[in-house]
């Protein structure tokens, strides 16, 4: 008792082939790039390029495997995109950007922190940008102070680290 065609025709999937072009595209600059570094003869052998060649060859793997998975069809199905947190993320990254030298690391970061949260559905946003600013402090300290790296001071840094802003 059959009511029509059982077996659909699968297509590959679309969307996945084009993941595995970028894949690979990326696979090929990193190939490129590092053949192109000019190297030492003590460090021809094992060097700076070892790495990057093990990365494109994860990544020329990563493409192939979702090639095969892109034509047997085995994707699961996608759900439809919420755009709101997107948004939220988005925001928070060019909020971010802009106060990053302004404000400094760690309200910049701070902010980053409370639209994140804000787009997965945490708590209120001034209570999650203040958890992110001290997170964000402890991090700028942290790098700043015990490695002696630099990361942007604003305010906030120079506040608690000298007693002025």
């Amino acid at each position: 008792m059959t009511t029509g065609s059982s077996s659909r025709e699968r297509r590959p999937d679309g969307a996945a082939l084009v993941i595995a072009a970028i894949l690979a595209g990326l696979a090929v600059v990193i190939f490129w790039q590092t053949s192109q570094m000019r190297l030492p003869p003590l460090q021809q052998r094992v060097g700076p390029t070892v790495f990057p060649y093990v990365i494109a060859s994860g990544l020329v793997l990563l493409a192939i495997g979702t090639v095969v998975s892109a034509m047997r069809g085995s994707f699961p199905e996608r759900s439809k995109d919420d755009y709101a947190p997107i948004f939220w993320i988005i925001g928070g990254l060019v909020g971010q950007i802009m106060l990053l030298s302004v404000a400094g690391f760690s309200i910049a970061t701070g902010v980053l922190f409370a639209c994140t949260a804000k787009a997965f559905g945490r708590g209120p946003i001034w209570q999650t940008a203040l958890i992110g600013a001290v997170f964000s402090f402890v991090v700028w300290f942290i790098f700043a102070k015990g490695l002696q790296l630099s990361l942007p001071a604003g305010p906030l840094e120079r506040l608690l680290t000298t007693g002025s802003f």
